[in-house]
């Protein structure tokens, strides 16, 4: 019987050397073992005790999911310090205060939010940091998840436990709000989690047995560890199966399901939100399009979602033929029926979990008629997130699963889900003292509406606060309004909320629209009452809408679980209605602006379509790259990242945005296509990353060519003369070599003059442009020279190892794939002035490498090739032996976070630097 959390880390010892963790850094995906885990926990453990931090101290967890947070947290409950998460996506205003609320002994954060914890004074006086509203605070030590490895390696790895653990002994601290007030933490205690773990490992036993043949089972959990929902499924619960938990830094549904297929994932876990962002792309992408505006049959036989066209597209007219038949299916024929989604997302992927709000009847019918396994779940932090589940092979559609073991549920008069168990939190800590959690006779009030059916299966109404009274006394619930609103086919998302009206609600339509004028504040191309009438036609009378309002931006304000925030949308919608402009209110698109620039918020939030990105705002090239990645990730949508790269307003941005929603009926390609249909200019070629040249025969063949073919090339054209060899004793790579470009040959000099060890796993970067058009030529081209073409393309990217790499646009995905080679132990070749030189002298070096270097963290291998130029110039085929001389530096590191463009200004020094060198 487990008796605290420390439990489950009899289970990571007992899991060893399986994968317990997989999740990106920089470029690169890194892999902990469960024993590795396990021996970090221990060694964080007892660095908290050589620091003095002791039990019921606090220790704050402000990051990004990754291995490093988990072993933290694990290493606080050794100890009986109290872990303190903190969403990575909080503001440092709220995390400060909450750092300030627990006294905070401790805070493991990336180092560019070290500052927000020096030594400051408040009240707009001195400070040696961020000036926040609150108490006083002496400077807080910090540690980077990156660094903790390295900090800790001096402390044992062995089994340690420090202190006595209770089962009633506090956990973790979770705070639920803040954004108007003081945040209000929930203390949940090991006996809470163990109390929900439970009943769920006494399940999970009954089929272990089938488990071993999937084994192991992988999570890719997309919910935040600060989450208690995350931790159950990225913390708790794989360690009963042995799983892998998969983490990903990124919302953007391609990449996502890029990661499922890549990772060979089982079961995601995400928010509503993704899930349904999901659907739209499978909707988008399957089988080339759907119906020319991407209808599909509604699950109930009604119309459909979205009003079809006359004309079809004839895989969409497939796809939709096949869904509706699907409803009467077996599962099993439905797997097989929709086995083209299924290559698309990886064969071993069955199951979706969703958790952080209630998922919409449509988003789920649609999943389930696909033939995976839709999981919901219901509860609230102040239970320690689970009530109820959903049985993953008895599922209930549309209910949020029957009530866990172990805790009651009753429903008020009123419908409200009253709960009381050994989930329920222990209370709340105001800063000074606990608060009790629940009420009369131990029952805690959850504000949520709901009704349970013979079979005591719980389904979620919504929200008690949200519901609106009308004169008459009737509850309207937004939850229905918003489903009916969400079946017209101008809707792309909406909300609904009650605004006042003599004493009573009165409903509110929000709607963002799936097509949107050019004028951001005008309507005049929507017939909007249109809408509300086809919706108010599906509506009992005292549900019907009679006020609405066209939501200005992209996408509603959310929390960091993706839910809108109701409040925040009322008062801009009231102020709206008044001819107001909200107060303090600042659009999505502002905020990034901010965290990408760096510039304060009054600066950004009154941005105008006429802004330029360039001149008002000082948005550089890195900057964008770094845009579009937050772009997709808060609009969960796919962008042509040549439309980012020649956006010059705000309206470009804007258009983009709209454009990377897309019709559903157009098939979209994010790489190939412009967000701008009608922009010929923003279009490029897609780049092409086979991952067969990093593979076995591949890599056989290539080694084979290199002795009998390239090797042999190069000490015929001028056999070189190698310096600086001594400078790679001990080294065994992967490393990210830099050179300057003198001439296409430049790739087989460098490789002979490498070690064999080096040379014989290596990538080169080359012109992204230039390679493509091998790879794809045009259809001007005779068809002789477009097989002449290809030929050169597979034997450049068999024999040579190269990849594009594009001058432009593209990056990303290029940046990526050099991530994936290192992981396989290669070392990539770059030429950083990214076309040969002219003059012989070094051209300016490109920032990308200097991107390169901050995120692939591996050593720099500075070369330099001499001698080559003057023969090229000279018009000569060969050299004389020692004519031509490569010279090899000294591995260089830096720290990261350095500034690209100072990275590459110091590498081409370095170059430099080996001209003078004998």
């Amino acid at each position: 019987m487990r008796a605290s959390v420390l439990d489950s880390l009899d289970d990571f010892e007992r899991w060893g050397d399986g994968c317990a963790y997989v999740f990106p850094r920089g470029y690169r995906r890194e892999r902990w073992s469960y024993s590795r885990v396990a021996g970090v926990a221990y060694q964080f453990a007892r660095e908290l005790e050589a620091r003095h931090i002791v039990k019921g101290d606090a220790v704050l967890l402000w990051g990004p999911n990754c291995a490093e947070w988990v072993a933290a947290f694990l290493g606080c409950a050794l100890c009986g310090v109290i872990a303190v998460p903190v969403d990575d996506a909080a503001s440092p205003d709220f995390a400060c205060r909450i750092s300030a609320q627990v006294r905070t002994k401790l805070v493991l954060c990336p180092r560019e939010r070290a500052s927000f914890f020096d030594a400051r004074v408040f009240d707009g006086q001195e400070s040696d940091g961020p000036v926040f509203d609150g108490p006083v605070t002496e400077k807080i030590a910090t540690i980077d998840p990156a660094d903790l490895a390295a900090v800790l390696a001096e402390r044992p790895a062995e089994r340690f436990r420090s202190a006595v653990i209770q089962p009633s002994d506090p956990l973790e601290i979770v705070f639920t709000s803040g954004t108007t007030a003081e945040p209000k933490g929930v203390v949940l205690t090991h006996a809470n989690v163990v109390g929900n773990l439970v009943p769920i490992e006494k399940e999970i036993r009954k089929y272990l047995k089938y488990e071993r043949l999937v084994h192991p089972i992988r999570f890719l959990n997309l919910l935040p560890l600060s989450h208690v929902f995350g931790q159950f499924l990225g913390i708790f619960l794989p360690p009963l199966l042995g799983g892998t938990v998969v983490f990903e830094n990124t919302f953007n549904p391609t990449e996502v399901m890029a990661t499922i297929r890549r990772e060979r994932v089982s079961v995601l876990v995400a928010v509503p939100r993704m899930i349904d962002s999901l659907r739209q792309k499978v909707e988008r992408d399957v089988e080339g399009g759907l119906t020319a505006d991407g209808a599909l049959p509604h699950p109930d036989g009604a119309e459909p979602r979205h009003h079809t066209s006359p004309h079809h597209t004839s895989s969409g007219e497939n796809f939709s033929l096949r869904f509706a038949a699907a409803k009467s299916q077996h599962f099993l024929r439905r797997w097989w029926t929709f086995r083209d989604v299924r290559r698309r997302f990886g064969w071993k992927f069955w199951a979706i979990i969703s958790g952080g709000a209630a998922l919409d009847r449509e988003t789920e019918e649609f999943w389930h008629r696909l033939g995976y396994a839709v999981v919901q779940g219901y509860g609230l932090t102040e239970t320690t997130s689970l009530i109820s589940l959903n049985h993953p092979f008895h599922t209930s559609r549309g209910s949020i699963g029957k009530v866990l073991p172990g805790r009651e549920v009753k429903l008020a008069e009123d419908g409200e889900i009253l709960v009381r168990g050994s989930g329920v939190a222990s209370g709340y800590w105001n800063g000074h003292e606990l608060q009790p959690v629940a009420g009369e006779e131990g029952w805690y009030r959850t504000g949520d509406l709901g009704a349970l059916d013979e079979e005591g299966n719980l389904f979620f109404k919504g929200r008690k606060k949200e519901v609106m009274v009308t004169a008459a006394g009737m509850n309207i619930y937004p939850e229905d309004l918003e489903a009916a609103l969400r079946q017209q086919k101008e809707v792309r998302d909406c909300v609904v909320v009650g605004l006042e009206r003599g004493g009573n609600s009165e409903p509110c339509a929000v709607l963002i629209l799936r097509d949107r004028t050019s004028d951001r504040n005008t309507d005049a191309a929507i017939d909007v009452p249109a809408i509300l009438q086809r919706a108010n036609e599906t509506l009992a009378e005292y549900q019907r809408m009679r006020t609405w309002f066209v939501w200005p931006e992209e996408d509603f304000p959310r929390s960091a679980t993706q839910k809108p925030r109701r409040n925040l949308i009322r008062d801009a919608v009231e102020a709206g209605l008044r001819g107001q402009a909200p107060a303090s209110a600042a659009s999505p698109l502002s905020e990034l602006l901010t965290r990408i620039t760096g510039r304060s918020i009054q600066d950004i939030q009154h941005l105008t379509p006429a802004t330029s990105l360039e001149g008002a705002l000082g948005l550089t090239s890195l900057e964008r790259v770094e845009l579009l990645s937050v772009l997709e990730d808060r609009y969960q949508i796919d962008l042509s990242e040549t439309a980012l790269a020649n956006a010059a307003t705000v309206g470009d941005l804007e258009k983009l945005l709209q454009g990377g929603r897309g019709d559903r009926g157009r098939p979209r390609d994010s790489e190939s296509q412009s967000a701008v249909p009608d922009s010929p200019a923003l279009q490029r070629p897609a780049f092409h990353y086979p991952r067969w040249t990093l593979r076995w025969p591949t890599t056989w063949v290539r080694l084979v060519s290199q002795y009998l073919l390239a090797r042999p090339a190069v000490f015929l054209l001028g056999w070189p003369r190698v310096t600086g060899r001594e400078n790679l004793r001990g080294v065994r790579g992967p490393l990210l070599v830099v050179s300057n470009h003198i001439a296409d040959v430049d790739v087989g000099f460098i490789q002979t003059a490498l070690p064999a060890r080096i040379g014989h796993k290596m990538a080169t970067a080359t012109g992204g442009e230039a390679l493509e058009s091998l790879r794809s030529p045009g259809p001007n081209r005779a068809w002789f020279s477009r097989i002449y073409d290809r030929v050169q393309w597979v034997l450049g990217v068999a024999l040579l190892n190269l990849f594009p790499l594009p001058r432009q646009a593209g990056f990303r995905r290029s940046f990526a794939y050099t991530g994936e080679a290192v992981d396989g132990g290669y070392s990539v070749l770059v030429f950083p002035e990214g076309k040969h030189t002219e003059d012989g002298k070094l051209l300016p070096f490109r920032s990308g490498v200097g991107l390169l270097a901050n995120n692939l963290r591996i050593p720099i291998l500075p070369m330099r090739i001499d001698g080559l130029f003057e023969i090229k110039k000279a018009g000569k085929k060969f050299a004389a032996p020692g004519k031509i001389q490569v010279r090899i530096g000294k591995p260089v590191q830096f720290v990261p976070g350095t500034d690209p463009e100072e990275i590459a200004r110091a590498l081409r020094k370095a170059i430099e630097a080996l001209a003078s060198d004998d």
